[in-house]
């Protein structure tokens, strides 16, 4: 893998696991229609592991307070840690428990593509809830309806980012204030996946080699540090759902795509 494959995956996967677009959906999707694959376990966890330093950059400080609190046994911190944990479980009893299903499902774009569209309405309601919603965290009923947000977008086209923030406005917590319980619940998924992988890691070779590993981890960062500030703006100057049109735009034109190329169904 050239150095410069190493970066333009490195630059997709940044930006499309945080803003609302779907990096699953992006992914089965390139993989339909240019054959584009991640080059290989070892990149995969690499660039996965970037996109976590985003998370932990971005909300260093929001991080180094909850791990003090915790540390001196402050019950809100505690609290916050067990929401994030709370929030954490349906994502993980729907992936083991329905791997094969999911697993089936990266194998149908026009699905993918499908789903794609559907992100759009969900990101789109964000206009609608986020001008009432204005409690400043969630409570545990709250945190558990974030999980299952998150766990609905274990599904190719569903984006995470945008299904957990739709469903905490819905739910009437600040949009800004439920994007950093969102990234920050993110960390554990991100982990697990990381973790899951590693299993089935190769040498550095089968990746391209420690110099394309190195540029698509630091190419991962900078655009992880980025989609993370631009999706945060967004949110504060109410400008997010314009994301709803982009997913319709190239949810629609797949499956029209699809209609007239069997191949890409």
């Amino acid at each position: 893998m050239s150095a410069w494959q190493a970066a333009l995956l490195g630059i997709i996967q940044g930006l499309t696991e945080f803003l609302p677009v779907s990096s699953s959906g992006h992914l089965v999707l390139s993989q339909a229609l240019l054959g584009l694959e991640m080059p290989g376990v070892t990149f995969e966890v690499v660039v996965h592991m970037a996109t976590l330093c985003a998370v932990l950059w971005v909300y260093r400080a929001r991080v180094a307070s909850l791990a003090g609190g915790a540390l001196r046994g402050q019950r809100e911190a505690w609290v916050y840690i067990g929401l994030l944990v709370l929030a954490s479980i349906p994502a993980a009893v729907a992936g083991i428990g329905g791997e094969d299903f999911f697993k089936s499902m990266f194998g149908r774009p026009v699905w993918a593509a499908f789903f794609l569209i559907v992100t759009g309405f969900i990101v789109w309601s964000i206009h609608i809830t986020a001008p009432r919603a204005t409690k400043p965290a969630p409570g545990p009923g709250e945190a558990f309806g974030i999980g299952l947000a998150q766990a609905l977008a274990i599904l190719p086209g569903i984006s995470r980012s945008g299904s957990t923030v739709a469903a905490g406005a819905a739910l009437g917590i600040d949009a800004v204030k439920v994007a950093e319980f969102s990234f920050l619940m993110s960390v554990p998924a991100i982990l697990g996946a990381g973790l899951l992988q590693a299993g089935e890691i190769g040498t550095t070779a089968d990746s391209g080699g420690t110099a394309a590993l190195a540029i698509g981890f630091a190419t991962a960062l900078v655009a992880g540090v980025a989609a993370i500030h631009l999706f945060v703006k967004m949110l504060e100057h109410r400008t997010f759902h314009w994301f709803a049109v982009y997913c319709w735009v190239i949810g629609s034109a797949y499956i029209l795509a699809a209609w007239f190329v069997p191949s890409l169904r």
